[in-house]
């Protein structure tokens, strides 16, 4: 079988991956849905033709999206994900045995069903007990909330369609209301080599609501120039302040050095984050 999937990650940057089958398609109330098989990264979920996760980098950008904000809280018990229909940040964060719920809300219930059929490695912990699951608007459904969770996690998809108002400084207000006095947010943040705008404007808005608010990164293969920002507000915890000696479950990824280390940024995000 010699068909290849291309998804084009700028006007001037296409990456494509050779696939040995496609597992499954859909076209859902928000976007065209696809599941296939590929050669150098084993399983892949395929959303509006942009990559979402593969199985064989996904623990790149899951464990570093959960175990940064859950290694800063001293006792994170209350979690909501908004995204991560696929279950990747689920499985990471009840890794942690402080932790008691889980809420997932992911506007697209096609993509929990289909991860759950297709991508059992990743939404493996979808059906555990301390799991709530909600397919519904996130924005929407934080917007009343008060003082409920330690710490929220934006695990989107791009800026694009439903997504676009996760990124603006209403929803972002609304997930400050919504944590607790010492809750912490983290949000995937884009390439800062493709998407350096997207970035800067949002650590720039969550700079603008949260006390204390960091950039830090992470490397994922099939994401947009290979390295990741993430970026993290905390209402009283500082991460800088935070330093893990071991971890007491398995990652492939993310190390005690790691998390010491990814909020040391390299001069050019420094410079994109603090110019004009």
């Amino acid at each position: 079988m010699n068909v290849w999937f291309t998804e084009e990650q700028s006007d001037s940057l296409r990456l494509s991956l050779k696939i040995k089958d496609i597992l499954y398609t859909a076209k859902t109330p928000y976007q065209n849905l696809m599941i296939v098989e590929t050669e150098q990264y084993g399983r892949a979920l395929i959303l509006g033709d942009v990559i979402q996760t593969t199985e064989y980098d996904e623990f790149f950008y899951h464990e570093m999206i959960t175990h940064v904000p859950l290694f800063t809280h001293p006792n994170p018990k209350n979690i909501l994900v908004i995204g991560g229909g696929d279950g990747g940040s689920v499985r990471e964060i009840l890794k942690h045995q402080s932790v008691e719920t889980v809420t997932l809300v992911d506007i697209d219930s096609e993509v929990i069903k289909a991860s759950r059929q297709y991508l059992p490695t990743i939404g493996c912990k979808l059906d555990d007990p301390k799991v709530n699951i909600t397919c519904t608007d996130g924005i929407e459904f934080v917007r009343n909330k008060k003082d409920c969770y330690d710490i929220i996690i934006v695990d989107s998809t791009d800026p694009v369609g439903p997504a676009v108002g996760l990124f603006n400084k209403e929803f972002y207000s609304n997930t400050y209301n919504a944590l607790k006095d010492n809750g912490i947010l983290v949000v995937q943040s884009e390439s800062p080599i493709i998407n350096r705008n997207i970035t800067r404007d949002i650590y720039r808005t969550i700079n603008g609501i949260y006390p204390i608010t960091y950039v830090y990164t992470g490397i994922v293969p099939t994401y947009q120039g290979g390295l990741w920002c993430f970026t993290l507000g905390s209402k009283c915890y500082d991460s800088l302040q935070s330093h893990i000696e071991n971890i007491q479950f398995n990652t492939k990824y993310f190390t005690p050095k790691i998390f010491n280390s990814c909020f040391s940024l390299p001069n050019f995000i420094k410079n994109m984050l603090d110019g004009d």
